[in-house]
């Protein structure tokens, strides 16, 4: 496991702000529908089954915390992932989450 040096307060600040604008199940559907590609805000109501006040109100926030990006065509706004890492945080947060889930229905198949 690599090495981490210790964060100083300002850091860890902006760590738990990074993973407070991630903690809402909303924003991260939102995420997960733009793992595809970029999409306009009706696509993304679509998806999500959100209205478009809330869906709008959720893509601000990770638009502000830099996670998406927009462009403007016309009268319609695209959003598109802006971080790379967050692909890959979520890969390994769901493939830890898949491992730590398998082992305890293995205990209780074994148990049961």
């Amino acid at each position: 496991m690599p090495k981490h040096r210790p964060l100083s307060e300002d850091a860890l600040q902006l760590v738990a702000q990074r993973f407070a604008v991630l903690a809402e199940p909303m924003r991260l559907r939102l995420i997960q529908a733009l793992f595809a590609g970029e999409k306009n805000v009706t696509d993304l109501v679509g998806v999500t089954g959100g209205t478009q006040a809330n869906v709008s109100r959720h893509l601000q926030t990770l638009t502000a915390a830099h996670i998406l990006a927009r462009r403007k065509e016309g009268l319609q706004v695209f959003y598109r992932i802006a971080d790379p890492t967050i692909p890959k945080l979520c890969e390994l947060v769901c493939g830890s989450l898949e491992k730590t889930l398998s082992r305890q229905v293995a205990q209780f198949e074994t148990v049961g």
